[in-house]
């Protein structure tokens, strides 16, 4: 079910207080992916985004023309920023490119009250261009998995997160999850969107279970920021107080729609983005 979005007037004169999440990610100047549809998706379910730029990309919903890293003191800076006046309840993290950004986001965060953190390993875009240096991927398992309360790579990010290939079928799937567990983090999500079948199964695995999400596998090429936009759902669940499958059941429901309304915009000539707002109009 998904949440019902917060009155938007406040009480007896009083200005209203609102959940607040923070995501840390690449921008997107098309807006279907990375910061603009983690805020798009924060603004969706009642929540109030800030973010934390890590790079800038040139991209379309043809795919990327370049990417132009943030220094890492900069993205450091932005955190501190953010945290040292804002009552974050929950973090998203996305693209995050280079190791010496990888490592100023985890000092940063560490420096700071613990929140629950969502990390998407985002590695390769939607159109296949590669998003994450290959020096990088060290960090993101050492400094960044360790401190996630969830972590959502899809089926091929979780093979190259262990260097293994790509699980077919439930129980190998269930299997890397197990061993992505080992590096840390309180929980997994790995995503079946790459997988086949009618169905896209979506299987969490935490240290007491596994629970299987399934959803209707839905005919559409506008699937631009899907991932960006579910972990970021997820998230706002986070900050509004739900634990962590709560979360999930509700951003999975929500994200299902949006892809679903997808078709109902004309964006770009490649793949386009997932409807955000496909409740409002």
């Amino acid at each position: 079910m998904i949440p019902a979005t917060p009155p938007l007037n406040p009480v007896a004169g009083r200005a209203m207080t609102i959940p607040i999440a923070l995501c840390i990610a690449g921008s997107d100047c098309s807006g279907g992916a990375g910061i603009q549809a983690d805020l798009k998706s924060f603004a969706a379910l009642g929540v109030y985004g800030a973010s934390v730029i890590t790079a800038l990309t040139a991209q379309d919903t043809l795919g990327v023309r370049a990417i132009h890293p943030v220094p890492a003191e900069f993205v450091q800076a932005q955190i501190d920023a953010v945290f040292s006046d804002l009552d974050v309840r929950a973090v998203k993290i996305g693209m995050v490119a280079q190791s010496s950004v990888i490592n100023a986001i985890a000092a940063a965060l560490r420096r700071f009250r613990p929140v629950p953190v969502v990390l998407d390993p985002v590695m390769v875009a939607s159109s296949g261009d590669r998003l994450l240096a290959a020096d990088a991927l060290a960090a993101l398992r050492g400094q960044l998995i360790p401190l996630a309360a969830l972590i959502t790579p899809n089926l091929p990010e979780a093979a190259v997160l262990l260097d293994e290939a790509v699980a077919v079928g439930e129980a190998a799937i269930v299997s890397q999850g197990q061993r992505l567990l080992s590096l840390g983090c309180a929980a997994v999500l790995i995503k079946g969107g790459h997988g086949a079948g009618p169905e896209s199964i979506d299987y969490l695995v935490h240290p007491h279970g596994v629970v299987a999400l399934a959803a209707p596998r839905l005919s559409t090429t506008n699937t631009h920021g899907t991932g960006c936009s579910l972990s970021s759902a997820i998230a706002a669940g986070l900050a509004q107080g739900l634990d962590v499958e709560a979360a999930l059941r509700n951003a999975k429901a929500w994200i299902s729609l949006a892809i679903a309304a997808a078709d109902r915009l004309a964006v770009g000539r490649g793949h386009g983005p997932v409807h955000h707002f496909h409740q409002f109009y």
